[in-house]
């Protein structure tokens, strides 16, 4: 009887969860497959292949940028949240977790000024004899400002990922790492890499699913006339054509772009509990 009861209350903390997931997710998604098949008045595949015939470069451009994106990061935050483990830094640490609580809109708007032709970065480089301003340089509006934005985004996350799990690794392995004469660079490679690839892996999966579903910095920072990220393909095809079938079509694409990042999470999460 006690089993049972216990196995009820157990099922009662999840039913909270699941609701929220059923309608934050589960509903709305059900919503934008069903409506992706629905042309006019008839069902069929034209939406996705509207979408391919438009925007096939831009997918392709969305999954490269949020790679390379992650991909910098990553070594950003290892490498950081290495040095961080072995020599602690309170200062630092704190200086790299602002960015957690900046809104993705004002790293947008900020980015915008600082990587413009005559922004911040312009005008310091210039004092230093390092650039003309009557033909500047400019990061923003472009692929590369896009990646700086992200990466500068989301480090914070990524590093109190990387940290967590290296706080979590025994002193004792970092000291027979020195006691074999490693230094911390080594050490990070070495030891402490290794011992928390599962954790490196998680936030990598939950990163790079942000990341495909960026609106605000991409719209902020990309090329007017150039590639978009494929949110940004999806708000064009809601606001301005009116597109509702193309735009779940493009959502549904960014879903399966993400399942299989997701899937790798829950593989992990499991692998991890058992």
């Amino acid at each position: 009887m006690t089993s049972v009861r216990t196995r009820i209350a157990g099922m009662a903390l999840f039913v909270p969860a699941i609701f929220i997931l059923s309608v934050l997710f589960v509903y709305p998604f059900f919503r934008s497959f069903i409506g992706s098949f629905r042309v006019n008045n008839h069902w069929g595949l034209q939406n996705y292949l509207t979408v391919m015939d438009l925007y096939k470069g831009d997918i392709l451009y969305t999954l490269a940028i949020s790679l390379a994106s992650l991909l910098i990061l990553l070594i950003f935050a290892i490498i950081l949240g290495g040095f961080l483990r072995l020599k602690q830094n309170t200062v630092l640490e704190f200086l790299f977790k602002i960015p957690l609580f900046i809104p993705f809109v004002v790293v947008g708007h900020a980015m915008r000024v600082f990587l413009a032709p005559h922004g911040t970065l312009n005008a310091v480089l210039a004092a230093l004899g390092l650039v003309n301003l009557q033909n500047p340089p400019s990061l923003a509006f472009s692929a590369t400002g896009i990646v700086i934005a992200l990466t500068w985004k989301n480090l914070s996350f990524a590093l109190l990922m990387m940290m967590g799990a290296f706080r979590s690794i025994d002193d004792s392995y970092i000291e027979a790492s020195y006691n074999m004469g490693a230094k911390s660079l080594r050490t990070i490679v070495s030891v402490l890499m290794p011992m928390a690839k599962g954790a490196i892996a998680v936030s990598a999966v939950l990163i790079f699913t942000s990341m495909i579903g960026s609106f605000s910095i991409p719209i902020m920072l990309g090329a007017g006339n150039g590639p978009q990220m494929a949110m940004v393909d999806l708000y064009y095809q809601i606001v301005y054509q009116n597109n509702y079938g193309a735009a779940n079509a493009l959502g549904v694409i960014s879903y399966l772009l993400s399942m299989g990042a997701a899937i790798y999470y829950l593989r992990m999460v499991t692998t991890h509990e058992r």
